[in-house]
């Protein structure tokens, strides 16, 4: 059974409390895994987190930001069959949906944004 684990940092990390709960398959009810019940400690931690890594993003050149979230669209298109499955599975939806809209989505969210990077940088 697959634990979930907080993203904070560059890290993954066990929830503050040490306490999950689990995840069920709405298909089938039964449990396939355990999600972190954070708290404010993991909040706290995740936004000094976000403040301590904002002045480098920041900084960096719109053109490296646009082509790191492009790559980010990328990787996302190249693992669709794989995130189509596990947002099915999460969610208990058809997998047409999640291969047709939901994760094809998520890539395309990530591309527009990249290419706004650069057509509205001076207006941001």
């Amino acid at each position: 059974m697959e634990k979930i684990l907080n993203y904070i940092g560059g890290e993954w990390k066990s929830p503050a409390s040490g306490l999950f709960f689990p995840n069920f398959n709405p298909s089938n009810g039964k449990e396939y895994g355990e999600i972190p019940d954070s708290d404010e400690r993991d909040i706290e931690e995740a936004v000094k987190a976000a403040e301590t890594a904002f002045p480098a993003w920041a900084g960096t050149d719109k053109d490296i930001r646009s082509a790191i979230m492009l790559k980010i669209a990328a990787l996302i298109e190249s693992q669709l069959e794989k995130l189509a499955i596990a947002e099915t599975i999460d969610n208990g939806k058809p997998l047409s949906v999640s291969r047709i809209v939901d994760i094809p989505r998520a890539s395309q969210n990530f591309s527009f944004f990249a290419k706004a990077i650069t057509q509205f940088h001076s207006e941001s």
